[in-house]
């Protein structure tokens, strides 16, 4: 049989049996190295060294304490919050080791755990500075926790967020306040901060149910559907019992559906069953902000060819209110003003939309707009006369026929001077107008939007009455007689038109 000196074999010097004492001076050693190099900042080392002495002497409870120290500073929080709970079992007494298990919970988010550590601190050194601030954070901690739970359930999430920047100042490593901030954040429609938070948390834990569902969460609300329903799959593969995430993929399936709904129905010409299924899909989920924006501006351009106009103009409103950035809202909205003859709403609209993308139909339409609102600042003519704006030539004469013997001054000579002036008044623009609208080339101007004041060589003083006159023939024509005093009363007036 062979023997040890039988055999071409090395003694690793590590492997030699050593004493207790010849251990611990070991130990030591390494931990004075672990100290030097901990000075330096380089921790890395520092915990290398430290674990070679607590191998040397795994009772010590010093060792796991400095350790505990090192991994803090590496943020390494849980292994940290193992050495000082290790440390403090090994030894009640010792301080420094609850100091630190205190502040790793802390870190960790549980913030009763630390207050415990902290007065067990107190309790063997009253006057300890360091232990009497740290309860007072683990305290604040607690109160914010408490405002943020408040907060949430009110869906005030702005204060959500407040309250856990607060709390993370004390716990930098809760997983848990970094979630709901993220949350919340995603609430607020804050997602490229959102997704950040989350990221982080997932770089750090791949398998976090909670980040991968915020990661869902602003995907959603982001409108990118698909691509939400594969995170809220992952979060519930990694937490099957993630009721929030189980929640929103049931909602994010939904909204696609029904929206995919309504969008097959209008293309096929079915406006009141795409108005309908747009309903119904503005009922799933109010917080989806930028989805249900497009549910609304989808709502609003089935309401315009169902000529409801003004529920089309509400349903813009609400789009552009819930999201300021949609130009497709703005478009539809003041399309609907424009429909409606409310050309100054119209023009608002389409200055916002060309503002933001600068194109030459966005500038066509606002242009147009213009026009229309500096054509409805003057006599509407056709409305005068009581005619469609595409009116004939025949159509535009009888209507003057029958304007202009309403409106005869001579007709109203027994009334009030105060009627007397109104239809005097009322006479003079069915002349205007009759003029204007029977000319061709008067016409066209006026169509164009031109001021015919200004064609001043075209200008002149018309008689009212000769117009009249004329258009019927002789005193006043089939029957009619209504003559004008040449010095006096409300059938005498001369009036300056284009």
């Amino acid at each position: 049989m062979a023997t040890v000196d039988d055999c071409d074999v090395t003694m690793d010097p590590e492997m030699e049996i050593l004493s207790d004492e010849e251990l611990e001076r070991e130990a030591e050693s390494f931990k004075e190295q672990g100290n030097a190099y901990y000075i330096k900042k380089d921790y890395s080392e520092a915990f290398n060294y430290y674990t070679k002495a607590i191998d040397m002497c795994p009772k010590n409870a010093s060792y796991y304490g400095n350790r505990a120290a090192t991994l803090m500073m590496l943020s390494r929080h849980r292994e940290a919050l193992e050495d000082s709970q290790q440390a403090v079992r090994l030894d009640d007494t010792f301080m420094k080791g609850h100091l630190r298990e205190g502040k790793c919970h802390l870190s960790l988010g549980n913030a009763m755990a630390a207050s415990r550590c902290f007065h067990r601190v107190l309790e063997l050194e009253p006057d300890n500075s360091q232990a009497q601030q740290e309860v007072k954070n683990a305290d604040s901690v607690l109160e914010y926790e408490k405002m943020a739970e408040l907060g949430f359930e009110k869906h005030d999430f702005r204060m959500v967020v407040f309250c856990m920047d607060r709390a993370l100042e004390s716990a930098s490593a809760c997983h848990r306040f970094k979630v709901l901030k993220a949350e919340c954040l995603a609430m607020l429609g804050r997602y490229p901060e959102a997704q950040s938070v989350a990221s982080d948390i997932l770089r750090m834990d791949s398998t976090n149910g909670d980040a991968l569902y915020v990661r869902g969460l602003c995907l959603y609300y982001e409108d990118c559907i698909d691509k939400a329903v594969q995170f809220f799959v992952q979060a519930l593969r990694m937490a099957p019992d993630h009721e929030k995430a189980r929640l929103a993929c049931r909602n994010a399936k939904a909204l696609k559906a029904k929206k995919e709904d309504g969008n097959k129905a209008f293309k096929d010409g079915n406006y009141d069953a795409a108005y309908e299924l747009y309903s119904e899909a503005l009922t799933i989920d109010p917080n989806n902000i930028k989805t249900n924006a497009k549910l609304f501006c989808n709502r609003g351009t089935v309401g315009s060819k169902l000529k409801k106009i003004d529920q089309a103009i509400e349903d813009c409103t609400k789009a552009v209110k819930l999201d300021e950035t949609y130009i497709k809202a703005y478009l539809r909205r003041a399309q609907c003003y424009m429909d409606k003859e409310e050309y100054d709403e119209a023009v608002r609209d389409y200055e916002k939309v060309y503002q933001t993308e600068k194109t030459k139909e966005h500038k066509h339409l606002l242009k147009n707009a213009q026009l229309e609102l500096k054509k409805s600042k003057r006599k509407d003519y056709y409305k005068v006369l009581g005619v469609d704006k595409n009116a004939t030539e025949d159509e535009i004469k009888k209507a003057y026929r029958k304007r202009a013997l309403m409106h005869h001054p001579d007709r109203h000579s027994s009334a009030s001077a105060e009627v007397q002036k109104e239809e005097e008044k009322k006479f003079k623009e069915v002349g205007e107008a009759f003029t204007v609208l029977s000319d061709p080339k008067k016409k066209s101007r006026y169509d164009s939007g031109h001021d015919l004041e200004d064609d001043t060589g075209n200008m002149g003083d018309f008689d009212a009455n000769n117009i009249f006159k004329a258009f019927f023939g002789g005193g006043g024509g089939q029957g009619y007689s209504f003559e004008a005093n040449q010095s006096s009363g409300p059938g005498n007036f001369f009036f300056q038109f284009g």
